[in-house]
């Protein structure tokens, strides 16, 4: 049973390296899904092959976390390979390996869970973030927590192909601002990039547009397409957005406090005291 011991070791191991990959890279700016993604095609020393990966290797500081990453990986999977091969040697009969089997079955199966489990995700990330705080000199910024991506919001990537709604627009014309989304930059299909654009900037087949807003709005605009059926969807975006920026206020005047001057219903009013006078 110490090959297997060792192999599921090995596995855990794994989780935790890409984990803390993940959340580095996602400190230095990479959406959390595009940050694990990274970590785990580096950690297996595979998927080096999209503009995405073009842009992370780039970077000085997340080219030296898959540095390490695909150092460890390389590691890994060598030790987890050999580990795997132990298992079955010298086995002595069906009921052995059958329990082998199941022994191996057993462990990645509650590893997965353990991977897939939101309570370990944010405790665990948590804890990271910690100690990339205290123990290097990563520049530890949450960008979800500053965006509030954790809530309806988020960042996306839009690729724009001839025949999308917004496709030959400027951004002035394409009024995204009513829908709520905000263009962060624009990757132009030359390989230029056009930080904050304003409204006369175009918009062109081939471009790709960073995007902040409601999940929602985003997914509406991606499946929009050219022509009076567009138009009407980015005109019912409107009036959705017009409709959830109502609730938002509502629901911000309901906190705000008694206005001043007004009494408080909560509050018992007292008799006042009058000073004695000597005749």
């Amino acid at each position: 049973m110490i090959p297997i011991v060792s192999l599921l070791v090995v596995l855990t191991l794994s989780l935790l390296i890409t984990r803390i990959a993940s959340v580095a890279l996602a400190h230095t700016g990479l959406s959390r899904e595009s940050a694990r993604f990274q970590a785990r095609s580096a950690f297996s020393g595979v998927g080096f092959t999209t503009n995405e990966s073009e842009k992370v290797v780039n970077h000085p500081v997340r080219r030296r976390i898959l540095l390490t990453l695909m150092l460890l990986g390389n590691a890994g999977i060598v030790t987890a390979i050999s580990s795997l091969m132990l298992t079955f040697v010298q086995v002595e009969d069906d009921a052995s390996l059958a329990l082998r089997f199941s022994a191996i079955a057993a462990g990645i199966a509650a590893l997965w869970a353990a991977a897939r489990s939101q309570w370990i995700d944010v405790h665990l990330s948590t804890l990271i973030d910690r100690m990339l705080r205290r123990y290097t000199a990563l520049d530890v910024q949450d960008y979800a927590r500053l965006l509030d991506l954790a809530g309806d919001y988020r960042v996306s990537e839009l690729a724009v192909t001839p025949g999308d709604w917004i496709d030959d627009r400027t951004l002035g014309n394409a009024d995204l601002r009513q829908e709520g989304i905000v263009v962060l930059g624009i990757h132009r299909a030359n390989g230029d990039y056009d930080g904050t654009p304003d409204g006369d900037a175009p918009v062109r087949g081939g471009d790709t547009l960073i995007l902040y807003g409601r999940a929602a709005a985003l997914e509406s605009l991606d499946q929009r397409r050219r022509g009076w059926a567009g138009d009407r969807e980015h005109a019912e975006a409107v009036a959705e957005q017009r409709a959830v920026d109502a609730d938002e206020a509502n629901r911000r005047q309901a906190a705000e406090p008694e206005e001043e001057g007004r009494p408080d219903p909560s509050v018992t009013p007292t008799k006042g005291v009058q000073n004695e006078t000597n005749p």
